[in-house]
């Protein structure tokens, strides 16, 4: 369930196969619970063996109590983080919303946000607070895959804020707009905003690329690459919600609001179908997924996830005080053309479901 897959993934594939460029940030190394931690060390080699056996995970870190738990994997390898770059956008708007560089009730009309071929004036009405919900209504193809084709309708027949879809036009646009509003890229914010503060370990500013065929659309994907371990970073970030040794670089009020449903589980059910048994019931909200029931567990109770093409997630779990950050490394191969690695969501709850036993 809620599965969309990438289109021009080649591409996406070539690059995260690329060698990165080194760190250009001194960094800061994760806290380790020291060997006295009454952590059951069967159920870490359990862990282990279900992940070698099942899936084909390259990175994973679980941070409990803002120390690390558990490692598998290349924890600094960088790669494509695929649609978790949206909800590392949604962040990075939190700021500029506080300050009102960045005013959610203004129109992508007022915007001069446009296409080649033109969009409806109806279309021109979205509103930011719209785009960053994907409920902009506005049905034009992105310039990259990934989005949710199926559910669109003929455009100008929905009415901005009425319909919700998966659309990397709108994810793609809400890019656009925080780089023409603040005047830096996507790129210059993350590092300003998260990876400097943060001392993300693995950051480079020049492994990041924007990707998108012109004409389909002007508006281009700003793609993400990060090492799992500086992924746990931006999810430990939420769940302390935005503060960080001390100082508060998301506003509480945007954590809390941009994490809240939106659109409802039944209209994603209308979208994608009814999930199985081991999918959590799942909502939407400001380019997060809330995770609204998982076979009824404590644990999973007010969490929220980032989520990407493959098997790249960012896992906040409030209740449990737990951050998960997963990897799966896109790559090619020769004797095919190209293939990817792939965790399913299936497996990535699974082991969820297994670290959040470690700590109860």
């Amino acid at each position: 369930m809620y599965r969309i897959f990438t289109g021009s993934l080649l591409l996406m594939l070539s690059f995260s196969s690329c060698k990165s460029l080194r760190p250009t940030l001194p960094g800061t190394a994760w806290e380790r619970h020291d060997s006295s931690a009454r952590f059951d060390q069967g159920k870490m080699d359990d862990l282990t063996t279900y992940i070698d056996e099942n899936a084909r995970t390259t990175g994973l870190v679980a941070i409990y109590q803002g120390k690390v738990l558990y490692e598998y994997g290349d924890v600094k390898k960088i790669s494509y983080i695929a649609s978790c770059r949206k909800s590392v956008l949604s962040m990075l708007y939190g700021k500029h919303i506080d300050n009102g560089t960045i005013d959610l009730n203004q129109t992508i009309g007022e915007l001069g946000i446009n296409e080649a071929d033109g969009l409806l004036e109806s279309e021109l009405q979205a509103t930011v607070d719209h785009i960053i919900t994907s409920r902009s209504g506005v049905f034009h193809v992105a310039s990259n895959g990934g989005y949710d084709l199926d559910n669109f309708k003929t455009r100008g027949t929905v009415e901005p804020g009425e319909y919700w879809v998966y659309n990397n036009w709108d994810f793609n646009v809400a890019g656009h707009i925080l780089e023409q509003k603040t005047g830096n890229t996507v790129y210059e914010e993350l590092e300003e905003q998260l990876a400097i503060p943060l001392g993300f370990q693995d950051w480079n500013i020049n492994n990041q690329r924007k990707y998108g065929e012109e004409k389909k659309s002007q508006y281009q994907a700003y793609h993400i690459y990060v090492s799992t371990r500086d992924m746990a970073k931006m999810g430990q970030l939420m769940l302390n919600e935005g503060e960080w040794n001390g100082e508060q670089l998301i506003s509480r009020e945007w954590v809390a609001r941009s994490t809240a449903t939106v659109t409802p589980h039944d209209t994603l059910v209308a979208r994608f179908g009814q999930p199985g048994p081991d999918v959590p019931k799942m909502s939407y909200s400001y380019m997060w997924w809330n995770i609204d029931n998982y076979k009824n567990l404590p644990a999973f109770e007010g969490a929220y996830t980032a989520t990407g093409y493959g098997g790249q997630f960012i896992t906040v779990l409030p209740a449990v005080d737990m951050v998960v950050a997963l990897k799966t490394n896109l790559s090619l191969t020769d004797k095919i053309g190209w293939t990817y690695h792939e965790t399913s969501r299936e497996q990535y709850f699974e082991m969820l479901e297994r670290l959040v036993e470690m700590v109860e």
